[in-house]
């Protein structure tokens, strides 16, 4: 009988792939916050300290000059990002998982913590290169006509970075991006879990989806607050052009003491409403998507009706 009530595994190509169409599912709803986060990112960029005082100050530049389609400018980018960054991230951590998974006893806090960060950095290396399309697309609008790089989409931003700066240009910003992907799995991780468990001893919910929302957007409070310094960091050093010859910034280091000395410390932490807006539900949408695909798989494809826990 224990034979029977064992879950049949889900193969490993379907969990990278559902990874992957959950986070692109979730990107066509956030995609407008992740524009305005960038933009703002950028405005202290060339001395313009003051060009967005705030979110909806941002949006309502963006629809007056650009109109509403552009508050999807990079779409393309974002979706190219889901389908390398989130399928490797979720497939990578859902392999270590199982190595790390010794006699049916699934590994403690601590090792989920490692394995998640793991994850989250090999899946942040191999995104850069559509992660440094979108900035630049996202934050083509904000620019004079004349100095705009006008990509028609994410393919045609890659081959023209290759072209005209060189095939490393992709992977400009790599380590604070791979730093910002370590910093939210870690937080997103420990956050997540301490979130359910305080708000399940309230005894004002239990396992379903109202818990898994509150403590989503518990999480994402949280991992937005610690991983902003570092994402603002890789925004600037993705999106800096050339000048003489030279970087306009040297490192992730040279980024933030900049930031601090000419925009003040709080300047880290430009876009957080955006940044959460866009990261919440995130987070939410892509869990439900990939639970429903997850419970669709198992009962179409593999006759499982027992309503058993995806395991995430």
């Amino acid at each position: 009988m224990a034979a029977e009530n064992k879950p049949l595994p889900m193969p490993s190509y379907v969990k990278f792939l559902f990874g992957g169409l959950s986070g692109m599912a979730a990107t066509c709803v956030v995609q407008p916050m992740d524009l305005v986060k960038n933009r703002m990112q950028l405005s202290g960029v060339g001395g313009a300290a003051k060009e967005h005082k705030t979110s909806f100050h941002v949006i309502k530049s963006i629809l007056k000059n650009e109109g509403i389609t552009g508050m999807y400018s990079g779409l393309s980018a974002g979706l190219l990002r889901q389908a390398t960054y989130t399928t490797t991230r979720l497939g990578v951590y859902s392999y270590l998982f199982e190595m790390a998974t010794k006699d049916g006893h699934p590994p403690n806090f601590f090792m989920k913590a490692a394995i998640g960060m793991a994850a989250g950095m090999t899946g942040a290396f191999v995104g850069t290169p559509a992660e440094v399309s979108l900035i630049r697309m996202t934050a083509d609008g904000r620019l004079p006509a004349a100095e705009r790089r006008n990509y028609k989409n994410v393919f045609d931003a890659i081959m023209r970075m290759i072209r005209e700066e060189g095939l490393f240009t992709l992977w400009r910003g790599a380590i604070p991006t791979m730093g910002r992907a370590m910093v939210v799995n870690a937080a997103q991780l420990a956050s997540y879990s301490q979130a359910k468990q305080v708000l399940m001893s309230t005894g004002y919910f239990k396992e379903n989806i109202v818990l898994h929302f509150w403590a989503s957007m518990i999480s994402g409070l949280v991992t937005t607050a610690a991983s902003m310094p570092v994402d603002i960091a890789k925004t600037r050093l993705q999106n800096m052009k050339m000048i003489d010859g030279k970087p306009e910034y040297k490192g992730a280091i040279d980024v933030l003491s900049r930031v601090v000395k000419n925009e003040g410390i709080f300047s880290l932490w430009k876009g957080f409403t955006p940044y959460y807006a866009r990261l919440g539900p995130h987070t939410v949408l892509t869990f439900i998507v990939l639970e429903k695909m997850n419970t669709m798989y198992r009962q179409l494809v593999m006759g499982d009706y027992s309503h058993r826990s995806s395991g995430l």
